[in-house]
């Protein structure tokens, strides 16, 4: 996955925005306000880091060495993937979607109506 490949598909879900608080070398996208995934976009290697839930976090880190507990983050609940093949695209996205899904089930039902969310990504 390509940093401009990434950065479509988090901004390509509902309501999604991208802000930089931590600089311009890291791209912060959230969904009314709430975080759910960070990458230095210009970094290299290229990571993205993804809400999960936390026994599947544990799963996906046994099962790829290039899927660690989140940098700077809850370790619990966040995942960082790095991006050199070794994850399939496919599942990156579908984490990234999932990392969506989790914030915005958290959020209030006019939030949720209002962006459409019908529970998947």
């Amino acid at each position: 996955m390509t940093p401009a490949a990434l950065r479509r598909r988090c901004l390509a879900l509902p309501g999604s925005t991208e802000e930089f608080p931590f600089g311009p070398e890291t791209s912060v996208f959230k969904v009314a306000g709430k975080i759910f995934a960070i990458s230095g976009l210009e970094g290299r290697p290229l990571t993205v880091s993804v809400k999960c839930d936390p026994g599947l976090a544990e799963q996906l880190r046994a099962s790829y060495a290039a899927i660690t507990p989140g940098y700077h983050l809850n370790k619990r609940h966040w995942n960082t993937i790095v991006l050199d093949g070794s994850v399939p695209d496919t599942m990156v996205r579908d984490m990234i979607e999932d990392s969506y899904d989790l914030i915005v089930a958290a959020l209030p039902r006019a939030t949720r109506d209002a962006l459409g969310w019908t529970g998947r990504a």
